[in-house]
């Protein structure tokens, strides 16, 4: 018997439906190695010297990181799991920073649905915020993903 995906159709979403993930900490070596990935050696992110001279008073996570777990996390909820046929987009906007050692998680909320002309698939868009350990958001904006149906 083959594999079942968990994800969920487009039609098994609803407006207003609202999705919480597990949290994850952010580590000195989820860092470090986005900075190598990434190319992305900003001494914001690897200088605690020069860190300690900013507004942050410290290093912080690269932004993009936070947005990189997110997308992760999402992912861990199973709902977009066989079902997803494309992000379309992503605004990011950044409230705050990631510091290291922050546990972060996401809360999405469906805000809109339409159907394609096709009408073998939807488009959903998702409000997405991403909060910190003290429930402050640190990055929020909107995915629109086109799902199967």
């Amino acid at each position: 018997m083959a594999y079942k995906f968990k994800g969920k159709t487009f039609e098994e979403f609803k407006v207003g439906d609202e999705f919480t993930t597990a949290s994850r900490t952010i580590t000195e070596a989820d860092v470090v190695n986005f900075a190598g990935l990434s190319g992305d050696f900003n001494p914001l992110h690897t200088d605690e010297e020069f860190g300690k001279k900013t507004p942050f008073k410290g290093r912080v996570a690269h932004g993009m990181l936070s947005v990189a777990l997110a997308t992760g996390l999402a992912n861990q909820l199973g709902i977009f799991e066989g079902t997803t046929v494309a992000l379309l987009s992503m605004i990011i906007n950044y409230k705050g920073a990631a510091k290291f050692g922050d546990t972060i998680h996401l809360v999405l909320k469906v805000t809109e649905m339409k159907e394609t002309s096709k009408g073998d698939k939807g488009i959903i868009t998702f409000e997405t915020i991403v909060y910190n350990q003290n429930d402050d958001p640190i990055v929020d904006g909107q995915w629109v993903v086109m799902m199967r149906k």
